[in-house]
């Protein structure tokens, strides 16, 4: 496969109900089929429409529970049972109550449950299976949450930063394997998962991050963040010392 071109073939988007995902499968929909991968599958028709009328060949349901990790074998089975897989996108996960997981343990534990162990145990898995078939490009959305973790809301950025790392090093393990690995680092983004938010400086939508995601994917990169220029303005607030860091807002 050529590192400018987007892999022609089966999509798969697990947390097929994301706007992200969506988004995304939509924009890479022509001439390939897809498969949307999430809980109450059966529920998907809106999305299946979408993404059906963006030109894919077909489109196809499975019921997938990120949480549920001894699921996910035999859910991957089920997915190439549509063909291989040349381009997976993983866009499950969940914001949470910051507040009250400072006091809930319960639910501290089930946010990084989903967004940190849930994607390392997606992504071992398909991992191992691409680098059998030695080509496939993955993708994995991570956050500006987890380039430094703030105060704020440090249980979601805590499992992003780990994501993060872990996605990293996994692309590192997978060089010269011919799988890809690209790392999506949005900053806020306005969507279902913020509603009733405030939103921050420097926000995007669904669909800017969906669209910087597949020309990042046709341009063969290993990371994008969204927008642009949230690279250098993190890289400057990585120096800040830390007295004024905790008492930066989310």
């Amino acid at each position: 496969m050529s590192n400018n071109a987007v892999a022609a073939g089966t999509v798969v988007v697990f947390g097929g109900r994301s706007e992200i995902g969506v988004e995304t499968a939509v924009r890479l929909a022509p001439g390939r089929t897809v498969v949307l991968a999430a809980r109450r599958a059966t529920d998907l028709d809106d999305e299946q429409r979408r993404v059906r009328a963006a030109g894919a060949v077909a489109v196809h349901r499975v019921e997938f529970d990120a949480d549920a990790l001894d699921t996910h074998s035999a859910v991957l089975d089920e997915v190439v049972g549509y063909g291989p897989i040349d381009v997976a996108v993983l866009a499950f996960g969940i914001l949470g109550d910051q507040a009250r997981a400072e006091v809930d343990a319960v639910h501290a534990t089930a946010i990084v449950h989903t967004d940190y162990v849930a994607q390392v145990a997606l992504l071992t898995e398909l991992a191992r299976r691409l680098r059998a078939q030695r080509s496939g490009q993955i993708v994995v959305f991570s956050s500006v949450a987890g380039w430094r973790v703030r105060r704020a809301n440090y249980v979601y950025g805590s499992a992003k930063a780990g994501l993060d790392g872990f996605t990293c090093g996994l692309a590192d393990a997978l060089h010269g394997s011919g799988v890809s690995v690209l790392v999506v680092r949005p900053g806020f983004v306005i969507g279902r998962m913020t509603a009733g938010m405030s939103p921050a400086p420097l926000s995007s939508t669904p669909t800017q991050v969906a669209e910087a995601t597949v020309r990042a994917l046709a341009r063969g990169r290993g990371q994008v963040w969204v927008p642009a220029i949230l690279r250098p303005v993190f890289a400057g607030m990585r120096l800040l010392p830390r007295p004024i860091w905790r008492r930066l807002p989310r």
